[in-house]
């Protein structure tokens, strides 16, 4: 499933950028396993292997990624390579990534939310916003057709504002933890680091605590949140979901 070179790929419905291999999983894995799920073809494209983390080698996440990919039941999912804790926003960087934005072709692409305490998280949704743009421009690059995403979204899983909307992952919340901890030498038991990671008990509680919490918020058991920045349309204000009472 891994794509290493990135020259040959299918069109996604959805796409999700993130800037570390395990960020989706965490973050939006069970909204794409459940569009997955609903015919969707989905896809993951993570900019870093992850090579400044503490544990594991960049190959062996790769590999782990595919894995987590294969569980998630992705239809594609790439590297990019970029250096880890080393993102930067330069045009070669917005280029290369607005290229395989039209090779993709999503309809729809999930970003990271905006603001975050690792600077990678923040400067992937920036890059890949100006690059969804750019993709777009049809003097961009005379050997890929233009196309620009109907939507982006941002995961606002670690953020502390109040999402847009809710999706409700109830029944692809064990596929999700599954696929996240298919990431054995993050969140395995590994002597390197010990002290920073916590456990693989903990991690199902930590994320079912979270996902719970914005499971309430739309009377589901579990759910991932997200943000838009544009006003949502409503049609038929009868057939708006969560009750009120």
């Amino acid at each position: 499933m891994i794509v290493s070179d990135l020259t040959e790929v299918p069109s996604v419905d959805v796409l999700a950028i993130a800037a570390h291999p395990d960020d989706v999983e965490q973050t939006c894995g069970g909204t794409l396993i459940r569009m997955a799920e609903m015919g969707y073809r989905t896809g993951v494209l993570d900019l870093t292997a992850g090579d400044m983390g503490t544990r594991g080698s960049p190959e062996l996440r790769l590999l782990e990624a595919g894995e987590a990919g294969e569980r998630m039941l992705l239809s594609w999912r790439g590297n990019r390579r970029f250096p880890d804790a080393r993102l930067e926003n330069t045009i070669s960087v917005r280029m290369t990534l607005a290229v395989d934005i039209r090779r993709l072709r999503p309809r729809v692409v999930i970003l990271p939310y905006w603001e975050a305490r690792h600077p990678d998280h923040y400067r992937a949704g920036e890059i890949a916003y100006e690059a969804c743009f750019l993709a777009g421009l049809r003097k961009l690059d005379e050997y890929s057709e233009p196309h620009r995403p109907s939507k982006v979204i941002y995961s606002s899983l670690y953020a502390n504002v109040t999402p847009s909307f809710v999706v409700d992952i109830t029944r692809q919340f064990d596929r999700r933890m599954d696929a996240l901890l298919a990431y054995g030498s993050q969140y395995g038991t590994v002597e390197a680091g010990s002290e920073l990671f916590p456990k693989e008990r903990e991690i199902r509680e930590r994320l079912a605590a979270v996902a719970r919490f914005y499971g309430n918020l739309i009377g589901v058991k579990y759910g991932e949140p997200f943000v838009v920045k544009e006003t949502m349309r409503v049609d038929d204000i009868l057939q708006m979901g969560v009750r009120s009472f």
